[in-house]
């Protein structure tokens, strides 16, 4: 299997602030992971090294084995990757309709297909961005990065701040869009419970670095390491 996305002994943080060190992280071409931890361990600097938005130190980041080094940020996206960020980011004041329109390129994802994934922003096609709820502005931004059909998806906590029946509802999307097994996916998350169950595959970071890359059923299985290996007790 092909990879999709690989980080080669990165260093990178915010000018000479040094966030994630010696990082190494291969995802398979239709792999989904999930990365989890405490907060302030790495994880959305890690996101945002893919996107190109930290100081790289050291190290190389290659998407579908071509180095990203010389791809200026504004042009990643591009080269196919999706990011939901943490702060979803969409446009307020446009509709949601003219929100999807904004980065869509050709491909399999359309706008009918992610109607079918999030039916209420088929129904709100003329409501402005600020005038829907909070996890409507969530289904609005990760639709919005599907519509640019990319090859690999990031998402920095998608699910944070949601009511509990909104988290099931879009766990249950993310489920739907791993098993599909089209995309690369790279979910973040500080919800372990919705973490583990999205992905077979789990990351754990602790101070800038990965201290596990395994399976998520064994963490899962095993509280007490997993309480351990996130820093809670």
């Amino acid at each position: 299997m092909a990879e999709a996305l690989a980080l080669r002994h990165i260093s990178a943080g915010y000018g000479d602030t040094v966030v994630l060190e010696d990082v190494n992280l291969a995802i398979q071409a239709g792999e989904s992971i999930s990365v989890i931890g405490r907060n302030g361990v790495g994880k959305t600097t890690l996101l945002a090294t893919v996107m190109g938005h930290t100081t790289l130190h050291g190290g190389e980041v290659t998407l579908g084995g071509v180095s990203l080094a010389r791809v200026p940020v504004f042009r990643r996206a591009r080269s196919g990757i999706g990011f939901v960020p943490q702060e979803r980011e969409i446009f307020p004041s446009l509709t949601v309709r003219e929100n999807l329109e904004v980065g869509a390129r050709p491909g399999p994802w359309t706008q009918e297909r992610v109607f079918d994934l999030f039916p209420n922003l088929g129904a709100r096609l003329s409501h402005a961005g600020s005038q829907l709820s909070g996890g409507e502005q969530q289904m609005l931004s990760i639709a919005r990065a599907l519509l640019t059909n990319p090859r690999i998806l990031l998402m920095d906590e998608p699910t944070e701040g949601l009511a509990p029946v909104i988290v099931e509802a879009l766990a249950a999307v993310l489920a739907r869009l791993a098993a599909e097994g089209a995309l690369s996916i790279v979910l973040v998350e500080q919800n372990s419970r919705v973490a583990l169950a999205f992905s077979a595959r789990t990351v754990v970071m602790d101070k800038g670095r990965i201290v596990y890359d395994g399976a998520s059923a064994a963490l899962a299985a095993d509280g007490e390491r997993l309480a351990k290996l996130i820093g809670v007790e």
